[in-house]
């Protein structure tokens, strides 16, 4: 529900103290919250499960969520602005007059995810990914494909930075996530007491053709650093580690445009091996 209405002229306003620091988003996770932009992003947040604290609007887009709003079980601070405002917010003139605060959702723990997902399960984990660019397209990637969970390494950036929801287009939303302390020790774990198959997307003289592999039973495919690909400890814990061919003189796609192939041939698998029942 709405708790209240605020109209706001300046970006000193003491309520627009989250979206004055729009671009710490590592700041803002460690504190809890995050960022959502851009309309569609935030539709499909407003429609999803995750706590709203504030949003900041223009009158028109008010007029657009109202409803929305109003269905919410939890209170929610409501900032109408004009344009400009977003635009010094921003930082430049191209915005779409709507940002969302919401609250970070307690961490899934393995377990969970494992024994209430649906059989036969397909998990993602990431290790070492850098770029939260490049992690909000794979999250986009994996909700097109029927992921249930991504698994989030150590060292990788956090799904639910500003730039990671922004590209999985609130995708983000629909997925659990996990944080994993030892990425080689969850995935161990996930095959012996869950019975995955653990699958790298990785090249190497280890490497077959992902048409090779086999993943229409529970499976977690591991995609890694953008430079290095998957790390030594957790291709220890690789039952197969596999690549995508392609043309001779070309050794690897982006890991976002990779994840979007590898995926997509674990969905196609795994749809035909449902539909023959």
């Amino acid at each position: 529900m709405i708790s209240s209405v605020t109209d706001v002229t300046s970006i000193d306003h003491p309520g627009l103290v989250h979206y004055r620091s729009l671009k710490r988003s590592a700041e803002h996770r460690e504190q809890g919250f995050f960022i959502v932009e851009g309309n569609k992003v935030v539709e499909r947040f407003l429609a999803g499960g995750l706590e709203v604290i504030s949003i900041l609007l223009t009158d028109s887009w008010f007029a657009a969520c109202r409803e929305n709003l109003e269905k919410r079980a939890e209170r929610i601070s409501v900032y109408r602005a004009p344009g400009r405002l977003f635009r010094s917010i921003v930082g430049f003139n191209y915005h779409q007059g709507i940002l969302a605060v919401g609250r970070v959702p307690p961490p899934q723990p393995l377990s969970s995810l494992a024994e209430t997902s649906t059989t036969p399960r397909l998990f993602v984990a990431l290790d070492y990914l850098s770029s939260a660019e490049n992690t909000g397209v794979i999250i986009r990637n994996c909700a097109a494909c029927g992921v249930q969970a991504v698994i989030s390494g150590p060292d990788s950036s956090d799904p639910y930075l500003r730039r990671s929801i922004r590209n999985s287009m609130g995708n983000i939303f629909r997925l659990s996530i996990n944080y994993s302390h030892n990425l080689a020790e969850t995935l161990a774990e996930l095959r012996s007491r869950f019975g995955f198959r653990i699958v790298a997307a990785h090249l190497s003289n280890r490497s077959i053709s992902m048409h090779d592999v086999n993943f229409t039973g529970n499976c977690c495919i591991v995609l890694g650093n953008e430079q290095e690909g998957v790390g030594r400890e957790v291709l220890d814990q690789c039952d197969v580690v596999t690549a995508i061919p392609m043309q001779a003189g070309v050794n690897s796609f982006n890991v976002a445009c990779a994840s979007a192939i590898m995926l997509y041939e674990a969905f196609r698998q795994r749809t035909a091996a449902s539909s023959r029942g």
